[in-house]
């Protein structure tokens, strides 16, 4: 693991944002509004927490983490691409044809651990990878980022189960409580109740957090690496669309670009950073 400081992290998150809304505007198409919500979140994973190597990818040791929320591949793609697993040029082909970069992840992209977009998978196969490493006797951790729209699916609760049930202390599950959806609000939609009672009450070590300040991210990540027994699951209040005034808790940038080049120019100058 290399040592970013936060000062660092804080200009990987806003150039993992600049991309995002470039991938979009330049698709017109894509999911900016939670792409841009886990941001900071990304930043911490690929640039401090993770055990990873750009140029061994599949490294039968490496960290692994599953975008579950398969649909905010924008920032998926701009972590991996600025980490170094494929050139930063390729984002240009996002959603495009003959592109690797399809909408929602997949495997075919270097980095990427398991093609997801149909929800309610993605803590399934991390799991699975958990309980391998197990097996295996490998001290690596799986990370499974998830959306709070997508534990309205049942399969998330089973994965829930299992995870405990083996004891996964290797698994660490980061859902952004966003508190949107594709449409409308998560309260109004489905009300997802106290989160931490319930994941708790499963047998899962839970954490809440402020899932923008980095300080807190790295805390919840390392507190959950100590775990001996158990999962954890880290609750992460995120802003949807943070960064973009606009964009922010607008239920209409789940899945939409900036609708003109004044809003995508607006988008940039808000988000800061080089030009």
């Amino acid at each position: 693991m290399e040592q970013y400081k936060e000062a660092d992290l804080k200009n990987i998150a806003t150039g993992i944002r600049r991309k995002i809304i470039e991938m979009v505007y330049s698709a017109k198409s894509g999911h900016p509004g939670g792409s841009l919500s886990i941001a900071d979140i990304l930043a911490v994973l690929y640039f401090k927490e993770m055990n990873i190597d750009p140029l061994d990818p599949i490294n039968p040791d490496r960290d692994r983490l599953i975008l579950s929320k398969g649909h905010a591949s924008p920032g998926l793609y701009a972590a991996l691409s600025i980490r170094g697993f494929f050139p930063e040029s390729l984002l240009t082909g996002f959603r495009k044809l003959n592109s690797k970069l399809e909408g929602h992840v997949h495997r075919g992209v270097p980095g990427v651990e398991a093609s997801t977009g149909s929800l309610g998978q993605g803590l399934g196969i991390g799991v699975g990878m958990a309980l391998a490493g197990k097996l295996d006797s490998k001290d690596y951790h799986v990370f499974v980022i998830v959306g709070d729209g997508e534990i309205e699916e049942g399969s998330i609760w089973e994965a829930l189960m299992a995870g405990a049930k083996y004891k996964l202390n290797n698994l660490i599950v980061i859902l952004d409580k966003n508190g949107v959806q594709l449409d409308g609000y998560t309260k109004d939609i489905m009300p997802l109740g106290n989160i931490k009672a319930m994941v708790s009450s499963f047998g899962w070590n839970t954490i809440e957090i402020n899932g923008h300040r980095f300080d807190e991210i790295i805390s919840a990540v390392e507190e959950a690496k100590k775990s001996t027994d158990r999962p954890t699951f880290i609750i992460a209040n995120t802003i949807k669309g943070k960064g973009v005034s606009y964009m922010e808790n607008n239920p209409k940038y789940h899945g939409a670009p900036p609708a003109s080049q004044e809003e995508y120019e607006q988008a940039l100058r808000e988000i800061g950073g080089e030009e």
